[in-house]
């Protein structure tokens, strides 16, 4: 399990270095363009959602190359593996990303504030349980995360932003990286048995992503 682990790390580090310097360049046009802070707002609750419902298809997909039937487990697995990643991912790692870099930040944990979130997750769990694709929904995953995270800063966080931007690139990167490869790979691979995994550990998360 841990090369499998290594190497989709490996296979998805250019994704998320495409969708940290996209999401720099979207924070520049919009601090720039003095957006008022209720659009970083929109966008982040617009982007959020979308990364939900992907990261439940991409991690429900990935459990059920294993051939695992026991649907209240793919639920489970589905379910909690996005909304508590996609929340640890866009909303909880910026938030001590900002206290760190002592930038006065608001607390949010989307999937309480808006309740429907819960259910865009398990609609993402049903598709990636009938259809057991993960490449796109990984890609758009790992996008979308990114340019949350990177608005949850923007939409609830005050600073100079232009000037803090080698640190949020280096930022966006670790944050989205691990969580989301840990989200979509190694949290359905926990669920799943070891000879199940060595029957084609480079064929199944090669393909898959």
């Amino acid at each position: 399990m841990f090369k499998v682990i290594l190497k989709q790390l490996k296979i998805h580090a250019p994704y998320t270095a495409l969708g940290a310097v996209t999401g720099i360049i979207i924070m520049v046009i919009v601090v720039v363009g003095k957006g008022p802070v209720g659009v970083s707002k929109a966008i982040f609750y617009g982007l959020h959602p979308i990364h939900v419902l992907l990261s439940a298809l991409a991690t429900t997909a990935m459990f059920m190359k294993y051939k695992n039937k026991k649907i209240w487990l793919v639920i489970l697995v589905g379910w909690t593996g996005s909304l508590g990643i996609a929340t640890l991912s866009d909303a909880i790692i910026p938030y001590f990303g900002a206290q760190l870099l002592h930038i006065p930040i608001e607390f949010h944990i989307p999937f309480i504030e808006k309740w429907w979130l819960n259910l865009l997750a398990l609609a993402g769990v049903m598709i990636g349980y009938r259809k057991q694709t993960t490449k796109i929904p990984h890609f758009g995953h790992v996008l979308l995360s990114t340019w949350a995270s990177l608005f949850y800063f923007v939409a609830f966080g005050v600073a100079d932003w232009i000037s803090l931007l080698p640190f949020m690139l280096l930022f966006l990167f670790l944050a989205v990286w691990i969580p989301c490869c840990t989200s979509d790979i190694i949290y359905p691979l926990l669920f799943v048995r070891k000879n199940q995994i060595a029957v084609s550990p480079s064929e199944d998360a090669g393909r898959a992503r």
